[in-house]
């Protein structure tokens, strides 16, 4: 596997299992998910499945989710900011 780096193209991203929530749309407006090798994680676009992926480390990935689940970016969908 090539060195692996933010916003580098997912296709390059061989033998990795790509996932999305149960909650995604038919529409394909979704973020998939992928552990990599190294313990990080790629995200991409569903509908770009072979454009640029994103890479995490769990840490930052850990720090997101409970953000996001306290509410901190409420604001982003309800357009109150």
């Amino acid at each position: 596997m090539n060195q692996l780096r933010s916003g580098m193209s997912a296709a390059l991203l061989d033998g990795v299992v790509w996932r999305k929530s149960h909650f995604s749309n038919p529409s394909g407006n979704c973020v998939e998910v992928a552990e990599l090798p190294d313990g990080r994680v790629a995200m991409r676009n569903s509908r770009d499945p072979e454009g640029p992926a994103l890479i995490y480390t769990r840490r930052e990935v850990d720090a997101f989710l409970r953000r996001v689940k306290s509410g901190d970016f409420d604001d982003l969908v309800t357009g109150n900011g």
